[in-house]
């Protein structure tokens, strides 16, 4: 018997289908080793050693594959086809060795594309070696990622309070939002106007032209610049006579395009159904580990980590037949299209995206799949399907028409697009790039256009002269998948990072999302400022472009990885020693320079923005604090004016939202002072001076500048008492809490839907809410009903289920509650996946089990190890560990992981 050792339980399940008997299927669970998240376990000095950790949970899966490879004849390691299952490999092995189970045990490695009984016999049959040069391209960027981000974050928290952490790749992902925020912020809009004629044949068919020139002037998008040149234009063309002096009909062929790479499937995904890179990437990994088919677990897609966008040559041949019986053959080409990649260092050479069978038609598959999952699999298949189908046959008219009016001429052109033969059209459809400038007002979309027919040097009788005023648009701000692109064609991170890599840009506050564009938020522009600034290398688009192709050529065995370390520490550590002796007033007059439009936005009025609103003769500035940056006065302390950073308020406005207080007026019971004030969590409303004062924070959507006396008097008079319970006869309450809007009846609370109905609520409404709420889940807090039951817990004892608790998604088993990962669909939660979560809960809390084991809780075990730690050391470093506890805190987040 052989153990092999795969990733996931979804995939060793799948694959144990159909090995049989002689195998011994084991999943590792991802990584079992990483480096430790504390200072030295990447040494420079010591020719760039490192140090690997085993964390709890892998600990006992490798305890484990060791035991069952005891009794084995071999160890097969069949993880990812990538760098990433390369290094699972190599991780496991080396772990093994160290356990002395190996011995003289054959070690092969396979790989398989497509997890299909046939893909994986044919693997099995075809082993390797461990691919020594694509595991040596791992630990270069492992520790790059490192490096740069346990050197370079400890740098941003002493010169820039706040900010939370640098990353090789995710800092210049994040410029790239910040710079398009930049020219946002530069840009200013330019008024064009756009004429045009509605024209109508001598059969009746009406069509639209737009001006191209104007006596002799040939005009551009931006050649009519005001109203009054736009209607002398207008007159002329009122009083003109229209001929059609060319008429062109030119036949195009437009080629499909190739299959799909992770990177344009998440942009297709994100174009076409809404999903974010990684949702993307979730299902896509289900479609590919396996799904119940006929009774059958089946692999519907292959690996979808990838750029490469060559199929194989059998499912080229299965692509063809599929066209022949699906769509005829007039849709199938002569000869077979081959691709090559065209992104800049491409990866590892790799299938693209595809199913792993054309016989799977989308619609037979739908019964078996979830929506989005169903969804998702027909974008792959039909994608993959039109890159082998017949070019689609257009043929594209372009009209000349000249205008005459007593011997001022004008020309116009109308332009159309018919398609003779849809050919690969018939099956896939591109998505427009949403980064790309769309047809302004006015403008045709020849695509899409089509033309009446139109004789050389027949007369046109004029319906209408259209004159449409216009402004030149910024450029759009990044969604997520054109981001990715951006990203690819810069040569940036690689297809399997860039999910996680936007992930945690938002993860860290430095990006939001507003209707799917990403914005970079205040922290973030101060992070990339200071870089640009003051690590500009280290953030250039060329640097970083050039060390992934370093990166790569180390997979190739073209380089040594320790030699690259060595060349990129050698200066960089440097960098930041200099960097180091930076004064803090250095590094606010960079930012207050670079993020003048930020810090410093245009005031109505016309006045300095750099002066001070409350005292007038000082100068506003960025300041540095404990939770971050902020704006203040010059004057300080004689001005204690502050602004939150990043607030787009006018002069006034601003003021009045700043810590001098705004008056709104008095209350009438009380007759004290109601204002409006900032503090360090934001706006808030106050009645009276003094600690005595009563405050309440604005409630989320309520604007500053909105805010009138009659509703900040219902805040700061908050809870409200809604009348006396029926049958208690105690009051019921309606207030704003921590959690949102509630109700409070006798030591119970009900959510309330909005902040509108702690004001509005009546007596019956509040009634009727709290009764449900009481039969749902009685005085406490209820339990979310279960989404799904996927089993009974081995150990723990009890059904296993999914629940949409209060924070968030979480698994269920007796009394033990596993949070999801973030973003981890709910539907697609696996019983292994389950399991797994809630063995890792049961072991951090010290739950019993079903066996009556009790896992150590955490603290004990470490009071146990810190003791004779203390003692060991001399009493002059006693308080080093609290220090370093500090500094793995924060550098947790540092290193950006590929």
């Amino acid at each position: 018997m052989d153990v092999v050792i795969v990733e996931s339980p979804a995939k060793a399940k799948t694959i144990n289908k159909y090995l049989g008997s002689n195998y011994k299927v084991l999943a590792s669970f991802g990584h079992v080793r990483d480096l430790p998240p504390k200072d030295g376990s990447v040494r420079p000095d010591d020719d760039f050693s490192m140090d690997w950790e085993v964390d709890k949970p892998s600990q006992k899966r490798l305890s484990d594959i060791a035991q069952a490879l005891k009794g084995a004849d071999g160890l097969i390691l069949a993880t990812d086809p990538d760098r990433e299952g390369e290094a699972i490999s190599w991780h496991v092995l080396e772990v093994l060795r160290q356990k002395r189970v190996i011995g003289q045990k054959p070690v092969r490695r396979v790989v398989f594309n497509a997890i299909t009984k046939q893909a994986v016999l044919d693997a099995m049959a075809n082993p390797r070696d461990i691919d020594v040069p694509l595991v040596d391209a791992y630990l270069a960027r492992r520790a790059l990622d490192y490096l740069v981000g346990f050197t370079l974050s400890p740098v941003l928290w002493r010169k820039l309070p706040g900010a939370r952490s640098a990353g090789r790749v995710q800092s210049v992902a994040l410029r790239l939002v910040c710079d398009r925020e930049s020219e946002i912020e530069r840009f200013r809009a330019v008024e064009y106007w756009r004429l045009g004629a509605r024209l109508q044949t001598p059969r009746t068919d009406d069509f639209s032209a737009r001006l191209t020139s104007f006596e002799g002037e040939k005009l551009d998008k931006l050649a009519i610049g005001n109203g009054e040149r736009a209607g002398q234009i207008r007159d002329m063309l009122e009083g003109a006579s229209f001929r059609a002096t060319g008429v062109e009909a030119k036949p195009t062929r437009r080629n499909p395009g190739p299959p799909f790479t992770t990177s344009t499937l998440q942009q297709a995904a994100s174009a076409k159904l809404g999903f974010s890179a990684s949702r993307t990437m979730q299902v896509a990994q289900r479609l590919y580990e396996g799904l119940d088919i006929d009774g059958e677990t089946v692999g519907l897609i292959t690996y979808m980590r990838t750029d490469g966008v060559q199929m194989a040559p059998e499912a080229i041949q299965g692509a063809r037949k599929a066209i022949a019986s699906t769509f005829g053959d007039k849709y199938l080409p002569e000869k077979p299209r081959f691709y090559s990649t065209k992104a800049k260092n491409a990866q590892e050479a790799h299938e693209a995206i595809r199913p792993t069978s054309f016989d799977r038609h989308p619609k037979d598959m739908e019964k078996f799949l979830d929506r989005d999952q169903a969804r998702l699999y027909e974008l792959v298949w039909k994608r993959a399907i039109a890159s082998q189908m017949a070019s689609a046959e257009i043929e594209r008219t372009t009209v000349d028409i000249l205008a005459d009016n007593a011997g001022r001429r004008a020309t116009l052109r109308a332009t159309g697009s018919v398609i003779r033969f849809d050919g690969f059209i018939g099956a896939y459809v591109d998505h427009r790039d949403d980064a790309a400038p769309q047809p302004q007002a006015g403008e045709e979309d020849d695509e899409s256009n089509q033309l009446p027919e139109i004789r050389e040097g027949e007369s046109l009788k004029r319906l209408g002269i259209d004159a449409s005023q216009h402004f030149t648009e910024p450029p759009p701000r990044y969604s997520e998948a054109s981001l990715i692109k951006k990203m690819e064609e810069l040569g940036i991170g690689r297809p399997s990072t860039y999910a996680a890599t936007l992930q945690t840009l938002e993860d860290r506050d430095y990006i939001i999302q507003e209707k799917r564009k990403l914005l970079p938020d205040s922290k973030g522009r101060l992070v990339t400022a200071f870089l640009g600034n003051f690590f500009d290398r280290y953030v250039e688009y060329d640097f970083t472009a050039e060390l992934e192709e370093k990166l790569d050529r180390i997979s190739a065995g073209e380089l040594s990885w320790k030699d690259v370390l060595r060349d990129f520490w050698r200066d960089f550590s440097a960098h930041v020693d200099q960097t180091k002796e930076l004064r803090v007033t250095d590094v606010l007059d960079a930012l207050n320079e670079d993020l003048a439009p930020l810090v410093f936005p245009e005031r109505e009025d016309g006045s300095d923005p750099r002066s001070c609103p409350r005292c007038g003769n000082g100068k506003l500035s960025l300041k540095l604090g404990r939770y971050g940056a902020f704006v203040g006065c010059s004057n300080y302390p004689e001005c204690g004016f502050t602004r939150q950073l990043g607030s787009n308020l006018s002069a006034d406005a601003s003021t009045e939202a700043s810590n001098d207080p705004q008056e709104l007026g008095t209350d009438p019971v009380t007759g004290e002072a109601i204002t409006l004030r900032n503090g360090r969590f934001g706006p808030y409303v106050q009645r009276g001076d003094g600690k005595e004062a009563k405050r309440s924070s604005l409630p989320k959507g309520w604007e500053p500048a909105q805010l009138d006396f009659d509703r900040a008097l219902k805040l700061i008079n908050l809870p409200r008492e809604v009348g006396a319970h029926p049958e208690s006869g105690k009051p019921i309450l309606a207030g704003l809490g921590r959690y949102g809007p509630f109700l409070q009846h006798d030591g119970a609370y009900a959510n309330l839907e909005t902040i509108e109905d702690v004001f509005s609520v009546g007596l019956n409404r509040a009634v009727s809410v709290l009764a449900e709420k009481k039969e749902r889940g009685g005085r406490g807090r209820s339990t979310p009903a279960a989404i799904a039951t996927l089993g009974e817990h081995p150990t723990i004892g009890g059904s296993i289920t999914v629940r949409d608790g209060r924070f968030g998604p979480y698994v269920n088993a007796g009394k033990v509650n596993a949070t999801l990962p973030k973003g981890k669909d709910p539907a697609s939660v696996t019983l292994e996946e389950a399991i797994q979560l809630l063995n890792e809960r049961a072991e951090k809390t010290g739950v019993k089990t079903g066996k009556g084991a009790k896992a150590p809780a955490r603290k004990t075990t470490a009071a146990k190890t810190a003791k004779p730690a203390a003692k060991a050391k001399a009493p002059a470093k006693k308080k080093a560990p609290a220090k370093a506890t500090r500094k793995t805190k924060g550098a947790s987040d540092a290193p950006d992981k590929e």
